[in-house]
């Protein structure tokens, strides 16, 4: 019996993508009237941004996503001030990313079909908290959701195992008896099913497809349910 599903939340219930390109127009543009800098120089300063954010920080723990830490490595390269532009640059990126943000066809549906068969409807995500909310808030989708698992808040990211193992604790449920669905094959698919989860892969039509190692796979939310009646099937 499936007693909690799990979505993982960029590139799987709304398409982060695309709004990463918007996003990063919009930043580009600033930097351009503010600095000078036109397309190749604000694709190399970025890229030495992320490198030095990623040294100081640690690429297993949530604040290597931090923006307002790259965005100010950033700064300290160009030798610019950090106020106004460090925030300015945060507030830039993510109003523009969450504003042009959609959710998924169909994943409402899937959400409020699910709480109403009493099924727990949670979120497990490599992220700040406080971002994730954001976004959650902006496509319309807590009303469905019982609770939120982040890698801020488990310590360490996916595909390791505690961030699952939480998730699985809120929902009082054994991992065998929750599925997690998500578009990355390592860091969602193969990191549920080590913490002995089910998994779904999503694969949207269009993006590269990728190995399933052995789980269901869907590219359209409406076909979940036969995705788990599968997932029972295997493991009955």
């Amino acid at each position: 019996m499936i007693k909690a599903v799990f979505f993982d939340i960029d590139d799987t219930i709304y398409d982060y993508t695309s709004a990463d390109k918007v996003a990063m127009a919009a930043l580009k543009s600033y930097c351009r009237r503010q600095f000078g800098l036109f397309d190749d120089d604000f694709g190399q300063y970025i890229s030495a941004a992320r490198h030095m954010a990623d040294a100081r920080t640690g690429e297993g723990c949530a604040a290597t996503h931090n923006r307002l830490i790259r965005f100010q490595c950033m700064l300290e390269i160009l030798k610019k001030p950090l106020f106004p532009h460090a925030y300015e640059m945060y507030r830039i990126y993510w109003d523009t990313l969450i504003s042009s943000s959609k959710p998924e066809p169909g994943i409402r549906e899937l959400m409020k079909d699910l709480r109403c068969r009493g099924t727990y409807v949670g979120i497990g995500s490599n992220m700040t908290a406080d971002v994730q909310y954001r976004k959650l808030e902006h496509l319309k989708l807590g009303e469905f959701i019982d609770g939120i698992v982040t890698s801020e808040e488990a310590g360490e990211e996916k595909p390791a195992k505690k961030l699952f193992l939480l998730c699985a604790q809120k929902a009082s449920a054994r991992p065998c008896e929750c599925v997690f669905v998500g578009d990355s094959l390592k860091n969602d698919i193969q990191g549920a099913m080590r913490a002995g989860m089910n998994a779904v892969l999503y694969q949207k039509e269009g993006r590269e497809t990728e190995e399933t190692a052995g789980c269901p796979v869907i590219g359209d939310f409406a076909d979940y349910f036969k995705a788990e009646q599968s997932v029972l099937e295997r493991s009955g």
